[in-house]
This record gives structure tokens, sequence and C-alpha cells, in this order.
């Protein structure tokens, strides 16, 4: 069951959510909040899976709200006001419902939520398991509102874009938030190289290397005199054990 959290000002819009709730068998609702001060309250003691979110209310509004959450549950925010949206993606929001809305968008936004958290516990299985770890051949990020699945296989290369990376595969570009550090730890280091501190490329996909660049498809990718020694290195390797 999903535990969630309704948080609303207004009353009928409170009960349109909690009916929406009562019709979907793997929710639960836990409780619904007038305010977001209650709703702290209410999450200080019991755990919550997912909140159903107004953004324009008094006193604390709901983007105030889930900036102050150091724990935050998966949010779906409720609002009558479309320019919240980019702001949304920025708080990892996992959908943006627009009042009024109706029970068939109710359930594609939930669904969303399941999706996600089936995914993620997929995630964690496999960082979880050394098993898996050694013979699995893609990674989970996060994208778009929910996990993305990439194969090994399929990229590129990487850029990195301040909290941002881009996966670039054979398909559309993928954007995660992530550091490029941390996703550099996850890649295998024989298969993936950094070459700049804004681009790791995957040491299969090269075409040609010249000067302080190299080419994968159709582009010219910088590499700095900090990772040129290793980049050779690893190519006089591979050369040597052939």
């Amino acid at each position: 069951m999903i535990r969630c959290l309704a948080i609303d000002d207004e009353m009928l819009a409170l009960d349109l959510i909690e009916d929406n709730i009562k019709k979907v068998p793997f929710l639960e609702l836990v409780k619904t909040c007038k305010s977001a001060l209650e709703a702290m309250e209410v999450m200080r003691f019991q755990p919550i899976d997912l909140i159903f979110l107004d953004i324009q209310m008094p006193d604390i509004s709901g983007i105030q709200l889930l900036k102050s959450l150091t724990h935050k549950p998966l949010v779906v925010f409720t609002t009558a006001y479309s320019n919240y949206a980019r702001e949304g993606f920025d708080l990892d929001v996992i959908d943006y419902l627009l009042k009024p809305y109706s029970f068939q968008r109710f359930i594609k936004a939930v669904n969303k939520v399941r999706e996600y958290l089936d995914l993620r516990e997929l995630a964690i299985s496999h960082e979880n398991s050394k098993e898996i770890l050694t013979s699995s051949h893609f990674l989970f990020v996060r994208a778009d509102y929910k996990l993305v699945k990439i194969d090994l296989n399929d990229i590129l290369y990487i850029e990195g874009l301040k909290d941002y990376v881009k996966i670039y595969t054979g398909n559309k570009p993928i954007i995660t938030q992530m550091s490029m550090k941390s996703l550099e730890e996850k890649l295998p280091a024989r298969d993936f190289i950094r070459v700049h501190r804004s681009f790791i490329i995957a040491f299969n996909k090269i075409d040609y290397i010249q000067k302080q660049t190299l080419s994968i498809g159709n582009k010219e990718i910088p590499v700095s005199e900090h990772y040129r020694d290793q980049l050779f290195n690893i190519i006089n390797n591979e050369k040597h054990s052939e």
C-alpha cells in the first residue's frame, strides 16, 4: 500500500482527493490536512509515501513546505495554477495535477508513483546484490518523473551540466540530476573514461583522436591535459593486450 497525505486549504479539494484515493486499491489515505503546519505535525509521527500537495496556501505554501522537508515523500502537486510546472520539476515532484482534473488524470498520476516505487525497489535490490551488480549491463537514472533504465552498451558519452548530467545514447539524450563524480563511480572503469571535467566517454565508441579532441559519432569532445595521459595509457594497454 502507498500511504498518502492530502494537503489543501480548500475542503472541496480535499474531499475530491479523498474520494479518488478510496477508489484506488493500492492507495491508503493516512490523513487530510488543511495547512502545511498540520501536515508537518502528521509527518513527525507517521510514515508517508506520497503527498498530494496544493501550492498556494496561507502561512506556508506547498513549495515552502516541500523545501523545508529533510526526508521528502513523493509529491504530486494539485493546483489551479499552471505557472509552477518548472519549479515542480526542480523539486523532483512526480506529477502536476491542474485543477479541475478528472479521475482518469488522477489515475495516470498515481500509476506514475507506483511505477517509480517499483523501479526504485528494483534498483535498490540491484545495488544490494553483488551478483547482479557484476553481471548487469544497465543502470537506472531519474528522468522525466520516473526511473529510466539505460543499457550501458547504448551510451556514447556523458556531458556534465552543473547539477545535471546529459547521457547520450543512440536515441534522445537523457537528462538527470546527478553529479559527474557519482555517475562515474557507478560505471565500469574499463569501459568508461573521464576525458574532461565535463565529459565521460564510452571507450569502445571512439572513432578517432586528434590533438586535444576525440570524435564519437558526429560529436567532437575535448580532451583536457589532466585526463590525456590516462586516456593514452588505456589505449597503450589495450594494444599490448591484443
